[in-house]
């Protein structure tokens, strides 16, 4: 089933607090944790009743990464990618040395639209039947250190852990169809990416992001324009 017996140090050293509690929120007994397959490591490998086990990989940003171990897996296993989304978040300030200096809430509230910024890098991959995606609204402590090692946005300001607080809800995508639901019920056909960010209350770049993503699933099409805006159709045969 696997290269090599279950290591569970694989991997872990370089592992954030939300991630390495995320694992274990979705673990389920007689799991495998950091396992090897392919040549890649696995997060959670979930043996099933009948067919190859369940591939289950935790990923809070950078889905480009995630490129080479679908296009190696993907044809052979069954992968569930999990994405947490803050939708509530507590800045943690802590000095070099590591003392406490400030706690706040942050007032940004993230949304499960909030995942098309991600999904842009593989929008294509979610056609493909051994994919799924799991979004879990979380809440999360940044934890900013005063190192000078920073971005400039943080004023040098370092995040050096995410820690999670709480998983608020899950929401699982089978596939483009799933998506696609997500649009706003009042919104028209065909439609503009102006009209989608103003029912659905979400900035325009995320409403760009979400067409983009699913005109590349085959969910949506190009049906002209208005003035010089795109227009936006639903596909009629999406799946």
């Amino acid at each position: 089933m696997t290269d090599q017996p279950r290591q569970e140090h694989i991997g872990t050293l370089r592992e954030k607090s939300q991630h390495a509690a995320l694992k274990a929120w979705l673990s389920q007994p007689g799991d495998e944790l950091e396992t090897r397959i392919g040549g890649y490591v696995i997060d959670i490998l979930r043996p099933q009743s009948e067919g190859p086990p369940l591939l289950i990989e935790i990923q809070t940003r950078n889905f480009s990464a995630l490129k080479p171990k679908l296009d190696a897996l993907l044809d052979d296993y069954p992968i569930e990618v999990v994405h947490p989304i803050p939708a509530r978040r507590w800045i943690i300030k802590t000095s070099a040395e590591g003392e406490l200096l400030d706690e706040r809430k942050s007032p940004k509230k993230g949304r499960v639209e909030d995942l098309f910024k991600e999904l842009i890098r593989i929008p294509d991959r979610l056609t493909h039947p051994n994919l799924s995606l799991t979004v879990l609204l979380v809440e999360e402590e940044e934890v900013r250190r005063d190192d000078g090692q920073g971005s400039w946005r943080r004023k040098g300001w370092s995040i050096v852990d995410r820690r999670l607080r709480s998983v608020q809800k899950l929401i699982r995508f089978q596939n483009p169809a799933d998506c696609l639901a997500l649009l706003p019920e009042a919104l028209p056909d065909p439609f503009t990416n102006q009209e989608l960010a103003r029912l659905g209350k979400l900035p325009a770049r995320t409403a760009q992001k979400m067409t983009y993503c699913l005109r590349h699933m085959g969910a949506l099409t190009i049906d002209g324009k208005r003035g010089r805006a795109n227009l936006l159709s639903r596909s009629d045969d999406i799946f």
